[in-house]
């Protein structure tokens, strides 16, 4: 479950930079935004992989 709070603070923390992008074209907050979701991406596999485990595990 902590990672998935660490992943909701993280979708947050983009939140601004995202805005600055699309609604003003900046592109060094496209850059973060680009970082951020890649950030978002190797922490959604962990929680998958985690999911998985536990799962597995209350099969044994």
């Amino acid at each position: 479950m902590e990672n998935y709070t660490k992943l909701k603070e993280l979708v947050a923390s983009i939140e601004a930079d995202a805005e600055k992008f699309f609604n003003n074209g900046n592109s060094a907050a496209g850059t973060r935004v680009r970082k951020g979701l890649q950030d978002i991406k190797t922490l959604a596999q962990d929680i998958r992989n985690e999911i998985t485990a536990k799962k597995n595990d209350g099969k044994k």
